[in-house]
């Protein structure tokens, strides 16, 4: 008997004890597959882990939770405990929601007023919040719609700070709202915002430079997201504007080199994607282009340019190959050597979300389907096809291990690989 009531309070005690352990810290989140920024760890849209099963169904994968969630844009945002999402109530109020990362339990949730009626020709895409957030193990900092940047208390979502950027720059409110989704780079914090790019202090919202300014309005709302490479040697910050490609200096905004990327309304809307000492992007009106840098990074020569036209959807690139879905709907290998197409597929829907493993592409068309495709530069290898969403999926796939997360316009799901 008393070997059983010891082996009941051992049992007890290492419950309690579980219990009453702390969340993740910044340091364990390193040890645990998050998805913290757009695009993902790198912000490249490459993950690693468990090697994805060859199927989609539901004997591979599973449906965990799925809670209700007002209108967006923004891509979740998974930490090691803990999933980050927004929405937009009413078409008057953000909202942001930290939900358990297992169970989809609300943990907290905090508002704020925040809407504006974007231009009538984008309105087939909602006046709801776009940006995706970005976490840094302590905080969050969320990009609302009016070109506002707020940063949380990822523990307990008690605001910190925030800038309105057109109070704070003079700039004029942008059209389309702010869409660029933040960078974090130490105690930096950099986003397209404010007519401009700007760098802030991330523990004090202080704006520390604000460069590229263009004035605002109809084309003061950028759409890329901007990333941070090392290039011939130099590191610098890639940012794409409405109008041009740029490198600028992280210390002081300086503008290192640009190329004007022609686009039909300014529509630079993919992230810059760097391959070796080229960048590669591409427009809605204008081609595909790689650029060398050469002279130290400080020069943008043209290697080449394709006719075909990205649009919104960043591609990932596999063994020297691009794959980039188009303006056509058309999904699409380029050589990366001699900017050829490998092959073009038939039309698909309108925006795809990537996330690559090795020589895998998991795909989230916007309207609901989600695509297992081998990266083939031979043929267009469709593994599976599972249709996972009645309502558009417009926000970013994120996949952490074996767990994805799949944010449909009016909720947000948990899947799990079996």
């Amino acid at each position: 008997m008393r070997s059983i009531c010891d082996s009941w309070l051992s049992g007890l005690s290492i419950i309690l004890i579980v219990a009453l352990l702390p969340s993740p810290t910044r340091s364990e989140e390193s040890s645990i597959a998050t998805w913290l920024q757009w695009r993902g760890p790198q912000r490249d849209s490459h993950v690693k882990g468990p090697a994805w099963p060859q199927a989609l169904d539901a004997a591979h994968l599973e449906k965990v939770w799925s809670i209700p969630l007002g209108p967006s844009y923004s891509g979740p945002i998974v930490a090691a405990d803990r999933v980050f999402v927004t929405e937009t109530v009413s078409e008057q109020t953000e909202v942001v929601r930290a939900m358990d990362r297992q169970s989809g339990k609300e943990l907290w949730k905090v508002s704020w007023p925040g809407a504006i009626k974007v231009p009538f020709f984008a309105k087939s895409n909602g006046d709801w919040i776009r940006s995706t957030p970005a976490y840094d193990g302590e905080r969050l900092y969320v990009a609302g719609i009016r070109d506002v940047l707020v940063c949380l208390n990822g523990a307990d979502g008690q605001e910190i700070w925030r800038v309105d950027f057109a109070k704070a720059t003079g700039a004029k409110p942008p059209a389309f709202g702010c869409v660029c989704s933040p960078l974090i780079d130490g105690d930096f914090v950099y986003i397209q915002a404010g007519a401009g790019l700007v760098k802030l202090n991330k523990h004090s919202g202080k704006i520390i430079w604000h460069s590229l300014r263009n004035g605002g309005g109809m084309y003061g709302s950028a759409f890329s997201s901007p990333i941070i490479q090392t290039i011939n040697g130099q590191r610098q910050l890639l940012v794409q504007t409405r109008k041009k490609l740029a490198g600028v200096a992280l210390d002081s905004g300086e503008e290192l080199w640009s190329q004007v990327i022609p686009a039909f309304r300014g529509m630079n809307i993919l992230t810059p994607t760097v391959i070796g000492n080229s960048v590669f992007t591409s427009s809605y009106g204008g081609g595909s282009y790689l650029y060398a840098l050469n002279n130290g990074a400080a020069e943008a020569e043209q290697r080449w340019r394709n006719k075909v036209q990205g649009y919104m959807s960043s591609p990932v690139v596999i063994d020297g190959h691009i794959y980039l879905h188009l303006r056509n709907k058309r999904f699409a290998c380029i050589n990366v050597e001699t900017g050829q197409e490998a092959w073009v597929t038939k039309p698909f829907g309108k925006y795809w979300s990537m996330v690559a493993q090795g020589d895998r592409i998991l795909a989230l068309d916007e309207r609901g389907d989600l695509l297992l495709i081998r990266a083939n530069p031979q043929q267009f290898e469709l593994l599976d096809k599972r249709h996972i969403s009645d309502e558009p999926t417009w926000a970013h796939l994120a996949v952490c291990g074996d767990q994805l997360f799949i944010r449909a316009l009016n909720g947000q799901s948990m899947y799990r690989w079996k």
